[in-house]
């Protein structure tokens, strides 16, 4: 079976690793792990097409941290997974997270997409959408969208 997962640095992609740990069968999963790093978002919309100033050099260091970090992040999952026996690869890319997860995934072909969710709801969800249904929306594959287990909240004191 080939699994993408599409991680951040959120608990939720904890979760969803954990989830991949506890299903794999290890000789028979391949996993690739991809972060995207959306840092373009951030970009000024004149970067890159010849007209005006290049991209600052402080945003260029940001930019290298964050692939600093998402290198990390993608090198403890993948240890994680391959702890648990799984083979595993590892993927970095930069721009818009869901349309580089369903690019990854048209090009992989993987048997099932796992992503986190954050839960949002309400106007949280419309401002700032949401790749994991988004993904399960156009995805040419199956989509596990997972999200931590919580804690039962304590009995109210009567």
């Amino acid at each position: 079976m080939k699994i993408l997962l599409a991680i951040d640095d959120s608990e939720f992609s904890k979760a969803a690793l954990n989830v991949v740990i506890k299903q794999a069968r290890p000789a028979e999963t391949e996993v690739q792990v991809l972060h995207v790093v959306e840092s373009l978002r951030l970009a000024p919309p004149y970067v890159g097409v010849g007209i005006g100033p290049s991209v600052p050099a402080d945003f260029a260091g940001l930019i290298e941290e964050w692939l600093d970090k998402a290198d990390d992040l993608v090198t403890q999952s993948a240890k994680a997974l391959e702890t648990a026996g799984c083979r595993v690869a590892t993927t970095i890319k930069e721009g818009d997270a869901t349309a580089e997860i369903l690019k990854f995934a048209e090009g992989w072909q993987p048997d099932l997409i796992v992503v986190g969710s954050h839960g949002r709801k309400g106007l949280g969800r419309f401002l700032l959408g949401s790749v994991s249904e988004a993904v399960a929306r156009r995805a040419n594959c199956s989509v596990q969208i997972v999200r931590p287990v919580r804690p039962p909240s304590p009995p109210s004191g009567r």
